[in-house]
């Protein structure tokens, strides 16, 4: 990230710009949006610009701007539609030592104005280095559509209200009351009056008042295979809220980018055939901060789906602590997806096996002998130091050496790779991949199509 977003205060703060033709224009327009104090320096006017002088929206000066004239000055644009003479006007900016805005010279500029989504006082700002402004208009155009026009009104109306909120104890009560009044009520009463708009503030004040809002909650959550938009609204919603995310090695980054900033991140992550945290551990730390706070217990793919979510259920079972599980895509129908394939195929296999590599006493023993038929489907987790006892396991009880696996190593993830085989070559294939793999027995990827035109044609 090169440019930090921020938003700067204007109120009162003086803001030049230099040049008022189209350029500069075009700038003004956003800035007279600000409570700046402007001053525009230029010997050729817009009509525009001229009417927003006669309004004293701004003031004008009939003449280029000077070092001297940037006193006290927070910003300086310089827009006159003459790379070379705003490159002049850069120089005062760098001499006056204020930061300054060189119009379609990203290079000489100490600043950036992005695409802005104005619902005063929710503003929304959409920035791309510079570097993608058609893109930055349409990004801001969907975002345009999303947000309702009258939106601001309920933070308006909100923003008086707040001293009486503060009775609330501090962090997540507060927080739950204005998730109540924001995302619940407030959508519910945009076209409402604002007496009305008042009044609901004062019913869910009320109403929290007469609960106990500082008992904890832990919520049990399927982060899924690691691409963020996997994840389900209702998991982003409650990930968001989270005051404390205690989460497995292998959850993505982009995921634990959507948690709250302010959330404690705690990772409590468990490796196959090395270091680990023990479950005792995990246990105990859910119990202690799940007893007053909310708290996402975050795991990859489906929290049900080898996760060990009832060794962590019952403790807090015992504990008296309230959970609740949201689920997730588990890895076996990622890797489905990316081979273009189902699960289960009529007249193929009328059931899918989902099953482990290992246990914790070591490789897993299965019922080989079901698992060995032909067009038997299954998804093996933890499988990659396992993977020459399954070959065995699964040709000693019958299972053909060209029986179709597909190994998804980092599925849904940019580094994804897919490395089709066979049993007899499984081991070996093994030994390229790196990463999380999931082995998929009994399925190929999925024939490209200019395959399909080859054989249709022979």
């Amino acid at each position: 990230m090169r440019h930090f977003p921020v938003f700067l205060d204007t109120r009162g703060r003086k803001i030049i710009v230099s040049g008022a033709q189209d350029c500069a224009v075009a700038k003004l327009r956003l800035l007279l949006k600000t409570e700046a104090d402007i001053h525009v320096f230029a010997s050729q006017v817009d009509d525009e610009v001229l009417a927003w002088a006669r309004q004293d929206r701004l003031t004008l000066h009939r003449r280029d701007v000077e070092t001297s004239d940037l006193a006290d000055a927070i910003l300086l644009y310089a827009a006159n539609d003459n790379p070379e003479h705003d490159l002049i006007i850069a120089t005062h900016g760098q001499n006056a030592g204020v930061k300054t805005l060189v119009v379609d010279n990203l290079e000489a500029s100490d600043f950036i104005t992005p695409a802005i989504v104005d619902r005063s006082p929710i503003t929304v700002a959409i920035g791309t280095e510079g570097t993608a402004p058609v893109l930055a208009r349409r990004i801001k155009a969907d975002i345009e559509e999303t947000l309702p026009q009258n939106l601001g009104v309920l933070a308006r109306i909100a923003k008086p209200f707040r001293p009486l909120v503060e009775r609330l104890p501090l962090g997540r009560p507060r927080r739950a009351f204005w998730s109540r009044y924001y995302f619940e009520k407030g959508p519910k009463l945009l076209t409402a009056s604002e007496s009305q708009i008042t009044q609901s503030l004062h019913d869910i004040l009320d109403d929290m008042a007469q609960q106990n809002v500082a008992e904890g909650h832990v919520h049990f959550v399927g982060a899924g295979p690691g691409d963020p938009e996997l994840l389900t609204l209702k998991a982003r919603k409650i990930l968001h809220e989270a005051d404390v995310v205690v989460y497995d090695r292998l959850v993505s980054a982009p995921i634990l980018e959507l948690a709250r900033r302010e959330a404690k991140l705690i990772e409590a992550g468990k490796t196959g055939f090395g270091p680990s945290w023990k479950q005792e551990d995990i246990n105990d730390l859910l119990i202690e901060h799940g007893a007053s706070q909310r708290v996402v217990r975050l795991k990859s793919g489906d929290a049900g789906v080898f996760g060990r979510l009832d060794e962590e259920t019952e403790a807090l079972l015992h504990a008296g602590i309230e959970f609740s599980v949201t689920p997730g895509i588990t890895s076996a129908a990622a890797a489905a997806s990316e081979l273009k394939l189902s699960l289960t195929r009529r007249g193929r296999n009328s059931g899918l096996r989902i099953i482990t590599g290992h246990q914790a006493e070591g490789f897993a023993e299965q019922d080989w002998r079901d698992l060995a038929k032909p067009g038997v489907v299954a998804a093996i987790y933890m499988g990659k130091k396992a993977s020459a006892f399954l070959t065995g396991r699964l040709m000693m009880h019958g299972a053909a050496a060209a029986t179709p696996v597909t190994i998804v190593e980092n599925v849904s993830r940019p580094d994804q790779v897919v490395l089709p085989t066979t049993l007899l070559s499984l081991s070996d294939t093994m030994k390229s991949v790196n990463g999380t793999a999931v082995i998929m027995l009994g399925l190929a990827p999925q024939a490209a199509p200019q395959t399909f035109l080859k054989e249709a044609r022979s």
